[in-house]
């Protein structure tokens, strides 16, 4: 019996945000090694499941770097990075468009229409919604980088996403995006989602990773922040609390503030329901970050 009142009182406690975010978009990226792990995998697609159940309208952008350097592998390509990005000549960009497609959209597509929602794949092989342009990088001493056929998202065909949403679609996005030239390009999946929630207007965007949220001490779980404003992060870039891996997503959050997004999220996607729980609870899992 207690169990089932404890039950009742966490749909109680949803029921409020279910009600708030009826028919609001909400981006989720999905990565690091939630896409090996199809357990894990499929417990969240659940959750997803669930939010488009209720009312909610998301859209999945995922990555698949794992993947990518494992093909990388087999094909006997050494990987070159270059300021943190993978240098994308043609050969290497084949095996990227292949993985992600193949390997990881197709089988996120075919698991949530098992569970008995509509999955649309979007990527350079079908309808692709993102639109690119090559990325720039710079040397310290200001000297232009070759990294290759990497871009960066110029604009997004947010019609078409919140046509499928409306529809009560979920929309899976391959970060490959297509130049004006008909060109493709190898996109940093974070700063993808970031301008997809941008374009789109989301209501929330939300980061699923390996990572619990930001830390004051990255050794101590226990210190994450709860909630943070666009300030106090870039204090914490400033202070050396955020480096490496955080960076990408930190600023993939900024893009989508900038774009009008409410709040951003990022959460560790190993622990179970943690998208639902950030969501549809009062406390929440991981680190919002508002304007």
């Amino acid at each position: 019996m207690e169990a089932a009142i404890k039950k009742a009182k966490a749909l109680i406690e949803a029921m409020e945000y279910i009600r708030r975010f009826k028919d609001k978009i909400v981006v989720v990226k999905l990565g690091g090694s939630i896409l090996d792990d199809m357990d894990l995998q499929r417990k969240l697609l659940k959750d997803i499941v669930f939010m488009s159940t209720v009312g909610m309208r998301p859209i999945i952008v995922h990555g698949g770097g794992k993947h990518i350097s494992r093909a990388m592998n087999d094909a006997g390509i050494e990987p070159v990075w270059v300021h943190g990005r993978r240098y994308t000549d043609e050969r290497t960009l084949k095996i990227v468009e292949h993985t992600l497609i193949h390997e990881v959209n197709e089988k996120l597509c075919e698991s949530i229409n098992e569970m008995g929602c509509e999955a649309m794949g979007l990527h350079s092989l079908s309808s692709c919604v993102l639109f690119a342009k090559p990325l720039e990088l710079r040397s310290d001493d200001g000297r232009k980088l070759d990294i290759g056929l990497v871009g960066e998202v110029e604009t997004v065909n947010a019609e078409l996403l919140t046509n499928l949403c409306a529809a009560g679609t979920i929309p899976v996005i391959a970060p490959i995006g297509i130049d004006k030239n008909g060109r493709k390009h190898n996109i940093n999946a974070d700063s993808a989602a970031g301008m997809v929630a941008a374009a789109v207007k989301a209501q929330k965007f939300v980061l699923l990773s390996d990572i619990h949220g930001i830390l004051a001490d990255i050794d101590d779980p226990e210190s994450r922040f709860s909630t943070l404003n666009e300030e106090e992060v870039k204090d914490l870039i400033k202070a050396g609390t955020i480096t490496t891996g955080m960076l990408p997503k930190v600023d993939a959050c900024f893009k989508a503030l900038e774009g009008g997004v409410a709040k951003a999220h990022t959460i560790d996607g190993r622990i179970e329901h943690s998208l639902l729980l950030e969501i549809y609870t009062d406390k929440g899992i991981g680190t919002q970050i508002t304007r």
